[in-house]
């Protein structure tokens, strides 16, 4: 007998699909304020902000919590990951790996995560149009990080 395993793909046409989870944007906006309260999180403040940049709306989501490293990034961005456990009686809201995804695609079309964490800094981005812009046929999340071992090797001047 011989088999031949394939892993699954998701095509890019997903990410909007996976948000109409969300009939409202508020219920958006409550998944990525969730997120903020996992006990893994901790954060204590929450800000919510609109900008435009290069003449375009966009909502900013920024908490004072953990933040998170490379391998954290990366299970946050992949889909239907989710190793969340209650600390201290704090039960977490999150436990499907989806809301991130869901939430902030029904928002719009592009999210880019800039995340601080004791390790040092990470860069994600969940993005429809740069997927269109590829031509892709499976979705990538990109992902930078800085380790604070890398940090040292840079001087930066005012």
């Amino acid at each position: 007998i011989q088999t031949n395993c394939l892993l699954l793909q998701l095509a890019p046409k997903y990410l909007h699909t996976n948000s109409t989870s969300h009939t409202w944007p508020f219920g958006a906006i409550a998944e990525l304020i969730d997120n903020a309260y996992d006990p893994d999180v901790s954060a204590k403040q929450f800000w919510i902000n609109k900008t435009m940049i290069k003449e375009k709306l966009c909502l900013t989501f920024m908490d004072n919590g953990n933040g998170l490293d490379h391998e954290t990034m990366h299970k946050m961005l992949s889909f239907g990951y989710s190793d969340k456990t209650a600390k201290k009686g704090h039960v977490p809201i999150g436990m499907y790996g989806n809301g991130f995804k869901s939430g902030s695609m029904r928002l719009g079309k592009d999210a880019i995560v800039f995340s601080k964490s004791e390790s040092g800094m990470c860069i994600g981005m969940l993005s429809q149009t740069y997927l269109e812009l590829i031509g892709a046929d499976q979705i990538q999340v990109p992902i930078v990080c800085i380790t604070e071992r890398n940090l040292s090797s840079y001087i930066l001047f005012n």
